[in-house]
């Protein structure tokens, strides 16, 4: 199987920051381009419309944040996509958008009545993904989280 496009979903938790790291070490073994993306909820309110709008607002500190996310040594540049709707959905939207061959996700690894109250994106994506998709449970990272 060649590996073009990892596509690299992330909520910015440190469990994601795991999955970031694989994502980049398939992409530097497999010469692929990784697309790393972001999926914030709609606003509720208008005036959280309106807030998110103001320069240096929510979307930009999203932006900032998502643009953190760098890696050295590989082939292609990470590209970034900052998204707004239904996580499962936004990325299964991207994913068939990118063409991607593979998408890397991490897992808070909840189980029980957690995952059954919170339900599971990365459960979610594994089931309607177009493409295999690698999750990995969140471990302790030895380099910092992007900033």
């Amino acid at each position: 199987m060649q590996i073009k496009t990892i596509l690299h979903p992330t909520d910015f938790y440190e469990y994601s920051n795991h999955a970031f790291e694989m994502a980049c070490s398939l992409a530097r073994d497999q010469g692929a381009a990784v697309v790393v993306m972001h999926v914030y909820p709609p606003p509720i309110a208008h005036g959280e419309v309106v807030t998110r709008r103001q320069p240096n607002g929510y979307h930009e500190e999203l932006l900032q944040k998502l643009r953190g996310y760098q890696a050295q040594g590989l082939v292609a540049p990470i590209s970034h996509r900052l998204e707004e709707g239904d996580t499962v959905a936004e990325i299964m939207r991207v994913a068939e958008e990118v063409n991607c061959d593979l998408i890397v996700v991490g897992t808070h690894g909840r189980s029980g009545l957690g995952r059954l109250l919170i339900g599971s994106v990365a459960e979610q994506v594994m089931r309607k993904a177009p493409c295999p998709v690698l999750a990995l449970k969140g471990v302790p990272s030895a380099a910092p989280p992007p900033t």
